[in-house]
């Protein structure tokens, strides 16, 4: 994807610790949709742990983890998300949603496509 923008929220500049918070991102495509996607760094992800009294990060949609929240090592980040048509950006954005290609159904149908197959090759 060559034609995008990169919009970050309204107090993106307030942030206290840009190496310890997250942020929702959001980049405008040139066919129109607006991707939004988790920019976290790995401090966050103890400090919620820590907050949460958890040794793990419950199951969720993945986030982008970064050092720290500039808007230098955000965009480089994006970049390697738009690479190869933009193959990241939209696996992250679709295993956000709980319908299409991601429903539970549909990937139970994947599943036993793969199990017949190893099934064939493993005896």
């Amino acid at each position: 994807m060559d034609n995008y923008v990169i919009k970050y929220p309204p107090y993106f500049d307030e942030i206290e610790d840009i190496e310890n918070d997250n942020i929702d991102v959001f980049i405008e495509a040139e066919d129109g949709l607006t991707y939004t996607l988790v920019i976290t760094t790995p401090k966050y992800l103890f400090s919620y742990m820590d907050k949460e009294g958890v040794d793990f990060i419950p199951a969720a949609p993945p986030e982008v983890i970064v050092k720290n929240l500039s808007k230098e090592v955000i965009e480089k980040a994006i970049k390697t998300y738009l690479e190869d048509d933009a193959y990241w950006l939209k696996l992250y954005f679709l295993a956000g949603k709980n319908e299409g290609l991601f429903d539970v159904k549909e990937m139970d149908k994947i599943i036993d496509v793969i199990k017949s197959k190893n099934k064939d090759i493993f005896g």
